[in-house]
């Protein structure tokens, strides 16, 4: 096996796995996509395909997961998903497993792709609606293999022991404290359902305007819904997140723990490029406003 330190996963890398694994396919031109993602490594296999690497050890069991599921779950399903066409085994040059899957026809989701925020809203409540209604029975439960997405936001108190205390403004940090005691003493009491665990605009592809697919089921899972709902901060405006909110029906416990998850990935963890202040103050200010009791 290669020293994962050094592996280079790249066009050469890709070009390489094919030719020895799957040789009817060497003819075809390999090239980087436009966007890869951090936990795997993408690249055009031809027009119609294209090739998933993980970049390291820790993602690697995502592709299993995804071989494995992704079939059935597409079946429930009246958007286009992430479609595994083919497994790649570890080898020599590469030590994990991959995968080569059908090429999606769309673009990352971003406000000036979007025709229609509120109906875009309404699409994605309806996936997210017919994806938690699909037989999860045997799924895999939420935990460490996919950082707890859809598992207990407690698993984040220690990094949220020490974000809050950081909080400038006294009034914020009274809301905060009491968003996150709020957030991890409820649970999901329904039969687990599927997960996604990444919703965010690089995952959601557009065309014409609309949602056209939804990819990168990676952190995959049963469990509690309430991760999955980050993007009605992270993208809606004020309009469509309550038009969001009404299509999908969830209890209000719910929503509080989607507000846990949105603040914990945000002040912990903010992605670059995202206005992080202004997606903080309208989580505490929601919170406040209708899920408070005080």
């Amino acid at each position: 096996m290669p020293n994962t330190q050094d592996l280079q996963i790249d066009i050469e890398l890709a070009k390489s796995l094919i030719a020895s694994q799957f040789p009817q396919w060497q003819h075809l031109t390999i090239k980087s996509v436009a966007q890869s993602g951090w936990d795997n490594r993408t690249f055009h296999l031809g027009d119609e395909m294209t090739i998933r690497l993980p970049s390291s050890e820790e993602y690697a069991p995502q592709i299993l997961k995804e071989f494995k599921w992704l079939p059935m779950i597409a079946r429930g399903l009246s958007i286009q998903i992430t479609t595994p066409l083919a497994l790649g085994q570890p080898c020599k040059k590469y030590p994990w497993h991959w995968s080569i899957n059908q090429w999606i026809d769309g673009e990352s989701t971003s406000i000036d792709r979007v025709k229609n925020l509120n109906q875009f809203a309404i699409q994605l409540a309806q996936f997210l609606r017919e994806f938690q209604r699909i037989d999860s029975t045997e799924g895999p439960i939420a935990g460490a293999h996919n950082f707890y997405r859809g598992g207990s936001l407690a698993a984040y108190d220690d990094e949220m022991s020490k974000a809050i205390p950081l909080i400038q403004n006294v009034e914020d940090k009274r809301i905060a404290e009491q968003l996150w005691q709020d957030a991890t003493s409820s649970f999901w009491q329904d039969r687990p359902v599927w997960v996604h665990g990444d919703i965010a605009v690089g995952n959601l592809l557009v065309k014409h305007g609309g949602l056209c697919a939804v990819i990168d089921f990676g952190q995959l899972a049963i469990g509690d819904p309430a991760c999955d709902l980050a993007i009605a901060w992270n993208f809606f405006d004020q309009e469509s997140r309550g038009i969001f909110r009404t299509s999908i029906s969830l209890d209000r416990n719910t929503w509080v723990r989607a507000l846990g998850w949105t603040f914990w990935k945000t002040l912990c963890w903010p992605v670059k490029g995202t206005d992080s202040g202004r997606i903080i103050q309208d989580v505490l200010v929601e919170y406040q406003m209708h899920y408070s009791s005080f």
